[in-house]
């Protein structure tokens, strides 16, 4: 019973990719698969960050219009693979590193820098040997801190 829910979850999700792909992820950097890393965030992220990535400003942060802003500060880049949610995630490292990079082009292109070198497979699989836990809100706090105002 519960593989036959499992299956009917994945059918769906992958509906809703095929439905909601946008011409724009074709040439996201560093998302060799933008439809899979649509249905992992749909699985594994969408559940506490919401389907447009607002949160709820406590436990569980807006990613729209601030994600990207992590890669501008020191220590933000592996902020974003260490904390608790996406280091400890069952994917592996390929799929972690193809979410991640889709996750900020998804939700805040604006702040991707010209520059950016998306994640690999490689990088992630260094940097969630070390998630954050208790000091995860504090370390959050500092780098927002740091955000140039636009």
């Amino acid at each position: 019973m519960n593989r036959r829910l499992s299956a009917l979850v994945l059918a769906l999700a992958g509906l809703a990719v095929g439905v909601g792909a946008t011409a724009g992820e074709a040439a996201m950097r560093g998302v060799p698969n933008p439809q899979q890393a649509r249905v992992d965030y749909i699985l594994k992220c969408q559940g506490c960050h919401r389907i447009d990535g607002s949160g709820d400003d406590r436990s569980n942060p807006p990613m729209n219009g601030v994600v990207a802003r992590f890669l501008a500060v020191p220590g933000g880049r592996e902020f974003l693979a260490r904390v608790p949610g996406v280091s400890t995630v069952n994917l592996d490292d390929t799929r972690l590193a193809n979410l991640l990079n889709w996750t900020l082009y998804r939700f805040d292109p604006e702040h991707v820098p010209a520059d950016f070198r998306p994640y690999t497979p490689a990088e992630i699989g260094q940097l969630r040997r070390h998630p954050l836990r208790l000091e995860r809100a504090a370390t959050r706090a500092r780098l927002v801190a740091g955000f140039s105002q636009d």
